[in-house]
């Protein structure tokens, strides 16, 4: 089994620098963490069946006139708090000058991604590799699962086969009460299909985090700085003792519903927590590379995809990645039942 590189990079010599200061987190490791001699590894076909078959179905209508509108401005992208993990790139602070565009409120819903894979007949990643990763407290028989590895730096993510955004937990498993909550097991490269379907588009990071803050200004959270403001739950994270105990007092083991907990002054929900959301941006931990005002969208090239807000598995003593200025990674192909995605669309 190979070693999972926490955070990704753009070369060799930047994938090293990384592994030796990478800080710890709750992500799953990518597919390469799994033995590529797998059984459930072998034969995986290609994506160009799947993207020949979108240029075949019909675009769908989305209509996100009444999305959340984030307008044009100067945003403060990252953090110079010390709360954060410098060799994920966090800071320095600096302005972005961002143009408007709409954000979708939540992520997107499994019963949004089933009318995509109705449409389109598409395959997702996890079930061209016939396998994806699941926590393992979300798992109630796991000796009665196919389970073919664990990523050496992450025991706590099962490599299952079978599971995949319509089996979250594996085979046996449905979202059949779930329909409301986000569509998980979803890579990059999945993400960026639905967009292609649905006429919408990634976020870039800056926006992304422009969208998250809600107006306002360097705060911690979308809410503010702090945490449980009177005791009360805004988001979807851990609660225990990760990762063994999590007596999920904010009401959610895995996944709440997509529009759970308050909106931010956008009107965006759950920005902070549930799930990872993919951003359009390839990963760098170089801050000079990252967004800016005149290169929005970050560094040209790279190996993995930029993910942002953290999941329900994030907690304070071990990966405090729910804040806003967080930030994490993982390849375009790879995916687990903490990631899912958000959309956002340009003005017409």
């Amino acid at each position: 089994m190979k070693k999972w590189i926490p955070l990704a990079a753009a070369s060799v010599e930047e994938a090293k620098t990384i592994e030796a200061t990478a800080s710890p987190s709750c992500c799953a490791g990518t597919r390469q963490a799994i033995d590529s001699h797998s059984s459930a590894a072998a034969d995986v076909p290609s994506s160009t069946i799947e993207q020949e078959s979108l240029a075949r179905a019909d675009v769908a209508v989305v209509d996100t006139s009444g999305w959340p509108l984030i307008p044009a401005g100067t945003y403060i992208l990252g953090t110079d708090e010390d709360v954060g993990f410098p060799a994920d790139a966090e800071g320095p602070a600096r302005p972005v000058e961002l143009k408007a565009f709409r954000m979708a409120p939540h992520t997107v819903t499994n019963e949004e991604f089933a009318r995509f894979i109705e449409a389109t007949g598409y395959a997702t990643d996890a079930e061209r590799f016939r396998w994806s990763y699941v926590f393992h407290l979300l798992i109630n028989n796991p000796e009665q699962l196919p389970i073919i590895g664990s990523p050496q730096e992450t025991p706590w993510w099962f490599a299952v086969e079978g599971a995949y955004w319509k089996q979250p937990e594996g085979p046996g498993s449905h979202i059949e009460d779930r329909m409301h909550h986000p569509v998980v097991h979803i890579s990059w490269n999945d993400a960026n299909a639905y967009c292609q379907w649905a006429g919408v588009r990634l976020p870039t990071e800056v926006e992304w985090e422009a969208a998250a803050r809600g107006g306002l200004l360097s705060r911690r959270y979308p809410w503010g700085d702090v945490l449980r403001p009177d005791g009360e739950h805004y988001c979807n994270i851990w609660q225990g003792v990760f990762p063994t105990k999590n007596h999920a007092s904010d009401g959610y083991l895995g996944t709440a519903p997509v529009d759970a907990y308050y909106p931010n002054g956008y009107g965006l929900y759950n920005v902070s927590g549930n799930v990872w959301e993919w951003c359009s941006d390839w990963f760098t931990n170089r801050p000079e590379l990252r967004g800016s005002t005149e290169k929005p969208g970050g560094p040209d090239m790279g190996s993995t995809r930029v993910m942002k807000g953290g999941s329900y598995l994030c907690h304070q003593s071990y990966c405090n990645r729910y804040r806003v200025a967080a930030r994490s990674s993982n390849t375009p192909d790879s995916s687990s039942g903490n990631i899912g995605f958000r959309v956002a669309a340009d003005l017409e």
